[in-house]
């Protein structure tokens, strides 16, 4: 890791932290998976290492494709897919719950293609009659080491405004589509949070935002009303978890400090303090792969992101299987890392 800029206003933290993940898809899930080592345990506790106390999940849920797009339009539901995903990389129990959870049925009449996790959480969402509670007791169920919260529980679409002035509405087609995303909207526009998710930023330690889609998973929870807000005025010290490689019809072209000024533009505010980038370069093959679909690793753009105020965090961050994925345990260390460093940090709320 570089070595770090001092910022004013914090100070020494040897406290236990409190911490925020704001993001979607695959990209949310795979940061808490890491985080979750950290949560508070007897064993950290006797080693005297900083942990987190309290490890909250922000999700977005404008899915309208695959499983989650289905339950969507037959149940009226929230898409389940997302939180799924996260709540079993905070499940306690790896191995069989976790299996069964992610157990996408390969055949059956109105089976195939969804997940038991969907179909449990859609059950759960009609025996209660409230998606955010029925979030909430799978979380239990799986014991998870945190608590999962989706943005708003509001039915909400996603439109995307393009450079040539066409306007295209919903996330799939939004993916889909060729052209360069100027700005993105939620339809409805004016869709709250749970007061839990404002409550837990407020009292953050560290706040992340990604690593994942820019305006699919990411740009969604910055437009629910009052979260860019609530993110601005928190006393947390604020870390955007950079992508490690462009997306096809979402971020082609866009370097890393583009990433970060779409957020900043978007919440209307400066979110971050610092920036989590990989440095290691990709494989050839993997190279080769990504070129297929005209993706390519992000440009690291260091002095752009310094100018924009940010301080970049360089780390070996890559692992590579089928797909690029963030090395999840060690942008977690990384993470408390930082945190053990980062001079005058907040204990006002305490």
């Amino acid at each position: 890791m570089v070595p770090l800029r001092t910022t004013p206003s914090r100070h020494p933290h040897a406290d236990d932290l409190s911490v925020v993940a704001i993001g979607g898809g695959t990209g949310l899930s795979t940061l808490l998976k890491g985080l979750k080592r950290f949560v508070l345990t007897p064993a950290l506790t006797a080693a005297g290492q900083t942990a987190i106390r309290e490890l909250v999940g922000v999700v977005t849920v404008s899915d309208d494709g695959g499983s989650s797009g289905r339950l969507r339009k037959e149940l009226n539901m929230l898409p389940p897919g997302d939180v799924r995903n996260c709540i079993v990389a905070l499940s306690e129990d790896e191995a069989l719950l976790s299996r069964l959870f992610q157990h996408r049925f390969q055949k059956g009449s109105g089976l195939e293609g969804h997940s038991f996790g969907n179909l449990f959480l859609a059950a759960l969402t009609s025996i209660t009659g409230d998606f955010a509670e029925a979030v909430r007791l799978s979380s239990e169920i799986l014991l998870t080491r945190g608590h999962i919260y989706p943005a708003t529980t509001s039915n909400v679409e996603l439109e995307a405004a393009f450079e040539d002035g066409s306007r295209v509405r919903g996330e799939t087609r939004i993916t889909a589509s060729k052209g360069k995303i100027r700005e993105l909207f939620l339809v409805p526009p004016d869709v709250e949070p749970l007061p839990q998710t404002l409550e837990a930023i407020a009292q953050a330690d560290l706040i992340t935002i990604g690593p994942g889609s820019l305006f699919t998973s990411l740009i969604p929870n910055l437009l629910v009303h009052g979260i860019a807000d609530a993110i601005v005025n928190s006393n947390a010290v604020k870390v955007y978890v950079c992508n490690l490689m462009t997306q096809a019809n979402e971020s082609l072209g866009l370097t890393a400090a583009d990433h970060i000024r779409a957020l900043n533009r978007h919440a209307h505010a400066q979110l971050f303090d610092y920036a989590l980038i990989n440095r290691k370069p990709v494989s050839a093959e993997m190279k080769a792969k990504y070129a297929l679909e005209g993706a390519s690793q992000i440009v690291i753009d260091l002095e752009a992101i310094e100018a924009i105020g940010i301080c970049p965090v360089l780390g070996d961050y890559l692992d590579e299987d089928k797909v690029a994925r963030h090395a999840t345990n060690q942008v977690a260390t990384d993470l408390m890392s930082l945190m053990s460093q980062v001079p005058d940090h907040h204990t006002t709320h305490r």
